[in-house]
């Protein structure tokens, strides 16, 4: 009789909604950031879809070492901006980088769960302007081809074609690491980037490149070519399967083990600032030198931004073969 006579009093002051509904508010309303995060982790996606393992596993990392400990166990609803500004300060500011990231992944939580289909918390109290703004502290300065030679010829054979494809055909190395013998098309002198790996636990895992547009044929500039030749001729295992540049013992080849020969050998073209990364962007100047378009540079990098990629999608696959062409032409 009680709960009838609660359920008329909700009626008569028209606040009346139905019970399920009522249990659902309390429990949103008791939910901690920890329980919604976990939720949230497995549930996120981009435009690209489901987030990257090693995306994953550093978003994991950056909850339990910097927000969590801090509200975990706060019910979200109760976060207030002032809470998040203390927070902030309070995470280390000589890790400006670190400290962005973990900005920016609170802020994405608080901005899903203040979803208007979700409506777990009313406001986003991450309101703290350029915070979750990175700028980097290492200033890209592009190799020359002198320092390139030097660089290549500095290195162990077994590991010299994977420098000339990040520098000549502006490949990422977690590309390079999980390309196979059947990814390289000697007829027609072009690479077939399909897949990628990474070691988001320390294991290497293989998966889709970083965008949609990162599926990309990339065409061997022709001085470039009889080296790939050589490399799988000497270097690379038979059968489809086998990666063109692997370990010893014939797996993928971790960043940190190929980076114990490129650090000796980038010392010795007096280039200790050169990181792999930047042979990617050396390649993409190379490109650009040859009057390559945006478009075109955007489909050989495998680069897709929102609102351009309904221009670069059309980038015709013969103008990247004579963009593979001119860069040789520096060399010649």
């Amino acid at each position: 009789m009680a709960w009838i006579v609660g359920e008329r009093r909700l009626i008569e002051l028209d606040t009346w909604t139905p019970p399920t509904e009522r249990r659902a508010a309390r429990t949103v309303t008791g939910l901690t950031l920890q329980e919604y995060a976990s939720d949230w982790l497995e549930a996120r996606r981009t435009r690209q879809g489901p987030i990257k393992p090693r995306t994953k596993a550093d978003y994991r990392r950056l909850l339990e070492r910097h927000i969590l400990p801090t509200f975990g166990t706060t019910r979200m609803r109760t976060v207030t901006p002032d809470q998040v500004s203390r927070w902030y300060l309070s995470l280390n500011s000589s890790t400006p980088t670190e400290r962005a990231h973990a900005y920016q992944l609170l802020r994405a939580i608080f901005a899903t769960a203040a979803d208007p289909r979700v409506r777990i918390v009313t406001t986003n109290p991450c309101q703290i302007a350029g915070a979750g703004q990175v700028s980097s502290a290492h200033e890209v300065r592009t190799a020359s081809l002198d320092e390139l030679v030097t660089i290549v010829g500095a290195l162990p054979e077994r590991l010299r074609l994977a420098v000339l494809l990040g520098a000549w055909c502006a490949l990422r190395y977690g590309e390079i690491a999980e390309l196979r013998r059947g990814d390289i098309d000697l007829g027609k002198g072009l690479i077939r980037v399909r897949r990628g790996v990474s070691w988001p636990d320390g294991k290497a895992t293989v998966g889709t490149p970083k965008t949609k547009a990162g599926v990309r044929d990339v065409h061997i500039p022709p001085h470039v070519l009889p080296n790939v030749k050589d490399h799988l001729q000497m270097y690379t295992a038979s059968g489809a399967e086998a990666l063109l540049v692997p370990t010893l013992s014939g797996g993928h080849m971790h960043p940190r083990t190929f980076g114990k020969a490129f650090d000796k050998a980038r010392a010795a073209a007096e280039r200790p600032d050169l990181h792999f990364h930047d042979l990617r962007h050396t390649g993409a100047v190379l490109a650009a030198q040859t009057g390559a378009t945006l478009a075109e540079l955007m489909a050989r990098l495998g680069h897709s931004t929102p609102g351009a990629a309904m221009r670069y999608q059309h980038a015709a696959a013969d103008r990247d073969r004579a963009i593979a062409e001119a860069l040789s032409k520096m060399v010649t």
